[in-house]
């Protein structure tokens, strides 16, 4: 998949989750990307989202609940 054919808010994540030197909570993401992480509502979306691609196969989803890229 092309990252450049994906939304804008979805090329975010991804450059957050290669960005990041290990493997990422959403909550760290949402930092990254500008989401209001304390409130929890603004933040399900996006871990929604990182859900979608780790089913999709990118990125992986550890068992521990943290996004890491596959390699």
């Amino acid at each position: 998949m092309e990252g450049n054919a994906l939304p804008w808010d979805y090329q975010r994540i991804i450059a957050a989750v290669r960005q990041a030197a290990g493997p990422v909570m959403a909550r760290e993401v949402g930092e990254v990307v500008g989401v209001e992480v304390s409130v929890k509502a603004k933040l399900e979306p996006l871990r929604s989202k990182l859900i979608k691609f780790a089913d999709r196969g990118w990125p992986r989803k550890l068992p521990d609940g943290r996004f890491t890229t596959r390699r």
